[in-house]
This record gives structure tokens, C-alpha cells and sequence, in this order.
């Protein structure tokens, strides 16, 4: 996953349909414009919600099979729950739209049995068929998902999602049932319950898409299979989720209003907190830099360790960053800990690797370290002594969080003052920058990921030839394979060893990215006052069982 401006999975950019353009983007939000009135009216934004939080950049879409941003993912998993949710305590997955499930003894087929009391927040059965309609549509070319890839493990979803297969009753999935969905897998899939209960897998109403096309969850009511429904969506405000009275936990959703305010400076955000208006921050890229070391001493800002590393990435399609020793000659002239120390106050450390340190049955391979002589050595042999020749060129930050733009700078002084290099800054609008980066419209850019469950291949996934979210143009059949077999062994030392193989041959010898650190959670609440937070890796935290105590909601 990638943070409130990245996100990812696996696709096929060259054989999948093209992701969304800026032309389809835009025209998704003059629908927003016409539509969202009607949803605005059809809520009383004069009441007061339970509960608010400060959630990001204004969503780019709803619909589960087009997020990609973690802030807009938060509002998709309220609204459309996957066959497993995430523990609101242990963040690991349970029961979710299935009540229970049955694995084969070889680990390759799943039985889930949905609840026969799931229904759409509009009164209609949930049913087994709703839930192949939904990985189907995930997978197929025509609906562009970035997260089609939580779907490879899956006998032909590849082959299907790549379009080298057009016929989808050959797909594993296959309602057996009224309430019985069976799935056929590849190969053993350890943290195949976890990719279940990712919003992109959030079960969705397939008589309203067909009917409805892309506008569909702008069309009020929107049928929901989630803890919340869609009251109202006021643009450069908010988002506001009332309790889903048909969902079959709702006993247990906490808070009856929630409103999610949109916000990208972290000024606002923490006046917005600070005076009231808010009950909570989640992203620490929503509070003011120069700000965190007072913050994280307050008793309201909670720190922990976090499942995300902040990466560049290089476009290895465009000269002279196809060239291993140049990527590499970068790479080595960067000081992570000066950036560290001099940039980030929040408890990050330094990244030789991809994968965070803590992952279960992993340990990550040894990755470059600053060496300023190596890299001028590999810059004059690539044919650049000195950095005499080399093309300026630029690098592509987003305009979410004030660090993007200092790590920037510093990152323009190192490349100067050790390779004699020009650099010129990009700071763009998150949607620009995001597209940018998808259409390999770059040089060089900032970049992150989110683990979306707590394993390695969350992270190594993303570099895969065929994924969504690569957005370097580096493919490399032996990394493939690699992970292809490690996500086919069940003995975890075994798995562990291709991994490792895996991740030395992306950040030490191929190096379409540098790691450079790796995140720490801050999030500011009032634990006296708000409760159901329980910090974890992912932090993840189920809105569904989140209130604040109030006479209303004690």
C-alpha cells in the first residue's frame, strides 16, 4: 500500500487497460460537482458527527477497485467489507462478510461460507455470487484496478487480468452456493486472509455498476456492505459515514456520524485539532514539521513503530537512469543519516532496505551505504567524470507534507556536492504527481509504501514486472521467479532465503530505488476521551469501533 499520495498491487501496464487518465479524473469530478449536491442535501450537515477526523486529500474515487491512497481507503473499508475485516485490537484478520471459512490440507483451496444475515445497506442479500462478481471485476483489463494484483494468487487471475485469458468461468472462483464461495489458489498462500480484507476486495453492488456505470457510488443511496453508508460528500469539506443499520455487526459500530474532513496542510489540520473541530490526526504528514518533537512529547500524540518505508524511485526507460552504474553511483552519494537527523523528527530511521526490520520470518539482505568515492568511481566509468555531461535533471516530489520538499533539497545539495550534478525541484499536486509517476513521466521521485499485511511481499510484490504500482519501467524476470517460488514454499526458512535473494537483487545490485527511511507512526488523539485505538505495525483502525465518550456515546 502507499501512504495518503502512493498505494499499489500488481498489474500489466503494457496488456492491462491503461489507468485512469487526468481527462477520466477530471471528468469523475465534474460528476462529482453535479451529483454530490444531491448527497449533500440528502444529509443534515448540521448535526453534529460523533466523530471527525482529519483524513487527507480529497478522495479520487470510492469505488474499491480504484483507490490507491490510504487516506482514501480508509473510507472505502467503512463502506464495503471484504469476506475478512481487520481486528480492530490485533489488526489480523476475522471473520468479515464470511463467517467462517475452510482451507484444504495443501493449502490451495479456500470455502468461505458468507453470513446468511449480510445484506446491502438497501435490504438485499448478500450472496456468494456478489463476491465472485467482485474479484472478477477486480481482475478484468477493463476496469483498470491497481490492486488486481492481491488477486495473482489465484489459478488464471494473471493470465485473466493480463488479457491472455478472456473467458472468466476459468478463473478459480466460483460460487457454489447461495452463501458458498470457493476459491482455487496457485500455490500456498500464507497471508491470503489478510489480502481479503483490503478495501480493493470490499464486496460492491453489482446491479448499481451495471446500471449506474462509473458514477455509481455518486448515486444516492449507494449500496453498501460495510459498517457505514455514504450520507453525504461535500466537496473541499467533508465526507460524512452514518451507521449502516443492516450490516451485520452494526451492534457493535461505535460511533453513529463520522466525518472525515478533507485536508492537505498540516497547518490546518492541527488548528483544526487544536481548536476542537477535530477529534483526530492519523497521518503524521498532516502535522506541522518543525512542530513534531513538541508533539511527540504531548500526551495526545502517540508514537509507534510503522509498517512503510519512504523510497526514491528512478526511471530506469529514461537515459541516464537506465544504467545500473549511474542508479547506483546516486544511490551511494546520498547520506541517509544526515536526512534523518537534519529532516525528520518523528522517530523514522534509517532504510538500507525495503522491508522494514520486524517483519515476521525475515530477515532483510544488507543494502548500499553512503560511499561518496564508489559512486564518483561508477559515475566516471558510466562516462560521467565528475558529473561533467550528465543532463540536468529532475526530481518529483507531491505537495502532501512539508518533508517531501526538504528531503528534496537535501537531496539536490548531496548529488551536487558529491557527483557535481543538477538537479531541478518538482513539487506537484498529488493527483499530477501520482499520474506522473504512472505514466513514467519522471526522472527521478520520492515515493513510499504501506505494508498492507505484515510479510515481506507486501513490499517486494510492488517491484514485480507486472505490477501496478512498479511505476519504474525496471522488469526483471529472475526477481520474478524469485517470488514466484517463495510464495510457493511452506517451509518459511526456505521462503525467507528467495525473499532475501529477491530484495538484494532491487536495492543492491539492479537499484531501481533507494530506501532511504523507515516510518514512524504519529497520531494525535486524546486517549482519555477517544476510544477503540489500538496502535499496531499497520495502523490500522477499523472506524467501525472507534467513538469518542460523550453523554451521547458514553
Amino acid at each position: 500500500m502507499v501512504r495518503s499520495e502512493d498505494r499499489g498491487s500488481r498489474w500489466n501496464p503494457d496488456a492491462v487497460a491503461p489507468m485512469r487518465s487526468s481527462l477520466h479524473i477530471h471528468l469523475l469530478r465534474l460528476a462529482l460537482y453535479v451529483l454530490l449536491p444531491c448527497l449533500a442535501s440528502c444529509a443534515r450537515l448540521e448535526e453534529p458527527a460523533d466523530l471527525t477526523i482529519i483524513n487527507g486529500p480529497e478522495p479520487e474515487s470510492l469505488d474499491p477497485a480504484l483507490v490507491s491512497a490510504v487516506a482514501d481507503g480508509r473510507i472505502v473499508a467503512s463502506l464495503f467489507e471484504g469476506l475478512t475485516r481487520f481486528n480492530a485490537e490485533t489488526a489480523k484478520p476475522e471473520p468479515g462478510l464470511a463467517e467462517r471459512w475452510d482451507i484444504s490440507h495443501d493449502g490451495l483451496v479456500y470455502t468461505f461460507h458468507l453470513r446468511t444475515n449480510a445484506v446491502w445497506s438497501t435490504g438485499e442479500p448478500i450472496t456468494a455470487a456478489d463476491a465472485t462478481y467482485t474479484w472478477r471485476r477486480v481482475l478484468d483489463p477493463a476496469t483498470g484496478c491497481v490492486y488486481s494484483g492481491l488477486l495473482f494468487y489465484i489459478k488464471n487471475a494473471e493470465a485473466f487480468a493480463t488479457a491472455k485469458l478472456k473467458e472468466p468461468d476459468a478463473l478459480g472462483l466460483k460460487a457454489v452456493g447461495l452463501h458458498t464461495f470457493r476459491v482455487e489458489l496457485n500455490d500456498p498462500t500464507p497471508f491470503f486472509l489478510d489480502l481479503c480484507a483490503l478495501p480493493a476486495l470490499g464486496i460492491v453492488p453489482r446491479q448499481a455498476i451495471e446500471k449506474h456505470g462509473d458514477r455509481w457510488v455518486l448515486v444516492h443511496p449507494v449500496p453498501v456492505s460495510g459498517a457505514y453508508e455514504l450520507a453525504a460528500w461535500r466537496l473541499n469539506d467533508r465526507i460524512r459515514l452514518r451507521k449502516n443499520s443492516r450490516y451485520w455487526d452494526a451492534a457493535n459500530t461505535r460511533s453513529p456520524l463520522v466525518d472525515l474532513l478533507r485536508c492537505s496542510s498540516a497547518s490546518t489540520a492541527l488548528n483544526l485539532y487544536e481548536t476542537g473541530q477535530a477529534d483526530i490526526i492519523w497521518d503524521k504528514e498532516l502535522m506541522p514539521l518543525e512542530l513534531m518533537d513538541l508533539l511527540r512529547r504531548r500526551p495526545d500524540f502517540h508514537s509507534s513503530d510503522y509498517l512503510g518505508t519512504y523510497f526514491i524511485r528512478f526511471n530506469v526507460t529514461r537515459k541516464p537512469f537506465d544504467d545500473v552504474r549511474v542508479r547506483k553511483a546516486l544511490a551511494l552519494a546520498i547520506d541517509k543519516r544526515h536526512i534523518v537527523s537534519k529532516v525528520l523528527k518523528a522517530g523514522e530511521k534509517v532504510a538500507q532496505h525495503l522491508v522494514p526490520p520486524g517483519v515476521p520470518d525475515y530477515t532483510p539482505p544488507p543494502g548500499l551505504e553512503f560511499n561518496p568515492a564508489e559512486a564518483r568511481r561508477l559515475l566516471a566509468e558510466a562516462g560521467y567524470p565528475g558529473g561533467q555531461n550528465f543532463p540536468r535533471f529532475h526530481y518529483m516530489y507531491n505537495n502532501t507534507g512539508k518533508n517531501h520538499e526538504q528531503i528534496a533539497v537535501e537531496l539536490q545539495a548531496l548529488w551536487k556536492r558529491e557527483l557535481g550534478l543538477h538537479v531541478e525541484l518538482r513539487n506537484l499536486d498529488s493527483q499530477i504527481y501520482l499520474n506522473a509517476q504512472a505514466r513514467l513521466d519522471y526522472d527521478v521521485c520520492r515515493s513510499s509504501w504501506i505494508g498492507d499485511y505484515n510479510d515481506a511481499n507486501t513490499f517486494l510484490d510492488v517491484f514485480l514486472s507486472t505490477s501496478g504500482n512498479n511505476r519504474t519501467g525496471w522488469k526483471n524476470a529472475r526477481y520474478d521467479q524469485l517470488l514466484r517460488e517463495a510464495n510457493a514454499k511452506i517451509d518459511r526458512r526456505e521462503r525467507a532465503q528467495l525473499l532475501q535473494a529477491a530484495e538484494g537483487l532491487l536495492i543492491r545490485d539492479e537499484v531501481p530505488i533507494v530506501p532511504l527511511y523507515v516510518y514512524a507512526g504519529l497520531e494525535g488523539y486524546d486517549a482519555t476521551r477517544i476510544q477503540g485505538v489500538y496502535p499496531n505495525v499497520r495502523g490500522e483502525h477499523p472506524l467501525r469501533a472507534i467513538w469518542k465518550q460523550t453523554d451521547r456515546n458514553p
